[in-house]
């Protein structure tokens, strides 16, 4: 049964239902960047989108149902230009991804991300974000082998989780900060350098201990 506008059109087709949906997305996603999944209420969302309460209830009767589609429309930062040498910029992507996660909003954010996809079953779908990291870091893992940096590829499904899941344990569970030897550990498991002479080229050093 689709919801009736004004009695005329629904949503999906009324342009004042379009732009006040846009709007309330715009404003969720600034409460949650500044203050965190708490400040996604229906209250706080209609007073930062300047619409009624009744506007945010009608496209999302639960708070949680708009913080889920805002973190689908949001832009995910992480791997997004690769670059060479490889493992820098791994180190440097993985190093910003663990400050984020140890931010317990962030932390929750991951959780509720992998809460969803496992309340899909069977039909489930990997989250945008999922797909997006597996793209990014593929087109990273083809400059380094093009670069002689590694000599074949990995699996990049494989690839994204012995990278993330280390980190994401460690923050969530863990509730502990990732430091460098583990980054270190978990890039070894992916990118173990392949062409020697690279190994040895001048770069950030990662801090072992």
């Amino acid at each position: 049964m689709s919801h009736k506008l004004g009695g005329m059109t629904s949503p999906a087709t009324d342009p004042r239902a379009a732009r006040s949906r846009e709007a309330i997305l715009a404003a969720a996603y600034d409460l949650l960047v500044r203050e965190g999944p708490g400040a996604i209420t229906h209250q706080q969302v209609a007073q930062q989108a300047g619409v009624g309460r009744a506007t945010v209830y009608r496209h999302w009767a639960a708070p949680e149902d708009l913080l889920r589609d805002v973190l689908y429309t949001a832009e995910l930062p992480f791997f997004a230009t690769p670059a060479l040498p490889l493992r820098p910029w791994l180190h440097a992507e993985l190093r910003q991804l663990a400050d984020e996660l140890a931010l317990p909003a962030v932390a929750s954010l991951a959780i509720a991300l992998m809460e969803q996809t496992r309340s899909g079953g069977a039909d489930a779908r990997p989250h945008r974000h999922v797909t997006a990291i597996t793209e990014r870091l593929a087109a990273a893992f083809a400059l380094a082998v093009d670069a002689g940096e590694l000599d074949t590829a990995p699996d990049t499904e494989l690839a994204a989780a012995q990278l993330i899941g280390p980190l994401v344990y460690r923050t969530t569970l863990q509730a502990a900060p990732v430091p460098d030897r583990l980054l270190a550990a978990v890039i070894d498991a992916v990118a173990p350098g392949g062409n020697p002479a690279w190994r040895q080229r001048p770069g950030p050093q990662h801090k072992q201990s």
